[in-house]
């Protein structure tokens, strides 16, 4: 049974915003997620209720987080035979226990479709008369939304916080020295692994997985792991299958089931990232988190049940960790 809007609205007053675990190790404050590095070779990510588009943190959507953690430790066991990742467990509703890894200085970004309303997507490069994409050549005639010949590797960079990250090529990539060939491969291999097998599941729920992004890290013994999150609607960019080809024929956008929704919204006001960021109204961060619950829910086949505890101390207690 999907999760009421009464629900929806109580998760307003305790959405997960930041952490302050004390003493469980050194934090690491990323956009969704705080990571606490810990002495035994371990790392604790947190996965907060905010969240980012653009580049920059928006605010927060009731139970996302629960909804990302969830979905990622499903994803992660499920592909343990597809590619190997920092998985460990998953303790608390918004935290997942992963091996210490060294992020590679690159995310992995899978593409099927031409689509996306940022400026730095592939269907605005499109759009403006580029035929070339990360080393990639597009076919003239294409509509938005319109599926690629086939699936390509787009690596980006990683900006520091607050700046933008960078859509190169693979012989940018390896040009600028941040990542080794060796281990840039190996990494582009699994995504393209992961990402053929994201579809095939999602093909039998009814969805479509059009792009996604992966965090690639290195072990303390060498092995290239993936890390972070894997096939969340903040990763990746889902559609309902069903209403697809009629919608793709009227010209309207896809029904998606991603953060999509929020930057459609944003955008409507003007926002592409730059200047003060637009309030989010309630009715609109509820909306969100209701599409977030269905994707999840569709891709695992069970329902969503949200912790209505306070976080704070909820984690706490779940991590064993004393006042």
């Amino acid at each position: 049974m999907p999760v009421d809007i009464d629900t929806l609205r109580r998760g307003l007053a305790i959405t997960l915003d930041h952490t302050d675990l004390g003493p469980i190790g050194k934090k690491y404050e990323g956009k969704v997620r705080d990571n606490y590095s810990r002495p035994d070779g371990t790392r604790v990510l947190v996965t907060t209720d905010r969240i980012s588009a653009f580049d920059r943190v928006l605010g927060t959507l009731p139970f996302k987080g629960q909804v990302l953690n969830g979905l990622s430790a499903y994803w992660f066991q499920s592909t343990k035979d597809v590619a190997p990742s920092h998985f460990v467990s998953a303790p608390d509703p918004n935290v997942t226990i992963g091996l210490e890894c060294t992020p590679l200085a690159v995310e992995l970004v899978v593409r099927a479709y031409l689509t996306g309303v940022t400026s730095t997507s592939i269907w605005t490069h499109y759009e403006a008369g580029a035929r070339t994409f990360a080393g990639h050549a597009l076919p003239d005639g294409l509509k938005k939304n319109e599926p690629l010949p086939n699936a390509i590797l787009t690596p980006s960079t990683k900006a520091e916080k607050g700046g933008h990250d960078e859509t190169v090529s693979r012989a940018e990539l390896l040009r600028r020295g941040e990542v080794g060939e060796a281990d840039f491969d190996r990494a582009g291999e699994m995504a393209l692994a992961l990402f053929r097998h994201g579809q095939e599941v999602c093909a039998k729920r009814g969805l479509i997985l059009a792009d996604t992004k992966y965090e690639m890290g290195k072990t303390k013994d060498g092995r290239i792991v993936v890390i972070d999150e894997m096939h969340t609607p903040d990763s990746s960019r889902y559609w309902l299958a069903a209403s697809y080809e009629g919608r793709l024929s009227r010209g309207e956008e896809p029904e998606s089931f991603d953060k999509e929704y929020v930057r459609r919204w944003l955008a409507a006001q003007g926002f592409k990232g730059d200047g003060p960021i637009p309030p989010i109204p309630d009715e609109i961060r509820i909306e969100a988190s209701r599409r977030y619950i269905e994707a999840c829910e569709t891709v695992m086949g069970s329902p969503f049940v949200p912790s209505l505890e306070d976080p704070h101390v909820r984690m706490k207690k779940n991590l064993g960790i004393k006042e």
